[in-house]
């Protein structure tokens, strides 16, 4: 796009063009509203679920894993080994399913910032990132509650071993890093990782069709469009190291919480 003023600049879309969509589904209601995010997300819910479901059923046929099958298998193992068997240990295979949603939701939601027709991530906006952080911070401050009894509090306010005269010190730090600290860093690592990629490919986007004009800049759009290019490739790589990196996490924090006091 051309600037109507000041000699054919190049004019980008604003912020709010970038991430604000209109909805198309119970426009009057700003509760219910479903938009082009929220459909997003509902597809990326929707993905695993039927893929899990057609997985089982060829699992109930064959003995041999195949197709879907072997990506379930394989998915669910790098969980087990990568996220749960680094984090937690064998205690943490009762989480297996929520890791492996929350993984597989993140990594889906992602991947649509780079699919045609979409071009827009689901965690490019806050409301999944909180919403995901959220449940994290329940979940292991539950676990801490339903292992330990309410000692998960004294223990992870008051570290054993620590001389008594710092915990005026380290109290304090260990309330806001293990309570308020941690779901803000989750939702914001996510939302921000997300908005960034969306951005970047967005700009390259409009320079690569802006130089693709009969002038001597077309020149310069090989360039351009090779950076387009190589940052799709990275985003591939970054949706999913950000789905990996919160499960990961998630995984540490209910580690935690199942025991407080190491």
């Amino acid at each position: 796009m051309f600037a109507a003023e000041g000699g054919g600049g190049v004019k980008f879309p604003g912020i709010k063009e970038m991430v604000e969509w209109p909805a198309f589904l119970f426009k009057d209601n700003e509760l219910l509203a479903f938009n082009k995010v929220a459909l997003i997300s509902f597809i990326a819910m929707a993905i695993p679920v039927v893929w899990f479901l057609v997985a089982g059923s060829k699992a109930k046929k064959s003995l041999v894993p195949a197709g879907p099958q072997n990506l379930a298998e394989t998915s669910i193992e790098f969980i087990e080994k990568q996220v749960i068997g680094q984090a937690i240990g064998p205690d943490g295979m009762r989480y297996l399913p929520l890791l492996l949603s929350m993984f597989l939701f993140i990594l889906f939601g992602n991947l649509f910032g780079i699919i045609p027709t979409s071009h827009f991530g689901a965690n490019a906006r806050m409301a999944n990132p909180v919403v995901l952080a959220l449940l994290t911070w329940l979940v292991f401050i539950g676990v801490g509650v339903k292992h330990n009894g309410p000692r998960y509090f004294k223990d992870a306010l008051f570290p054993p071993g620590v001389p008594k005269a710092l915990y005026l010190l380290v109290t304090p730090i260990e309330f806001i890093s293990t309570f308020l600290v941690r779901p803000f860093s989750l939702s914001v690592r996510l939302f921000a990782n997300s908005l960034a990629g969306h951005i970047l490919l967005i700009t390259f986007s409009v320079l690569s069709a802006t130089l693709f004009a009969k002038s001597l800049l077309v020149a310069v759009m090989p360039f351009s469009f090779f950076m387009l290019v190589a940052f799709t490739g990275f985003e591939l790589l970054v949706a999913f190291l950000q789905a990996y990196i919160f499960s990961l996490l998630t995984a540490v924090y209910i580690g935690g919480a199942l025991h407080p006091a190491h």
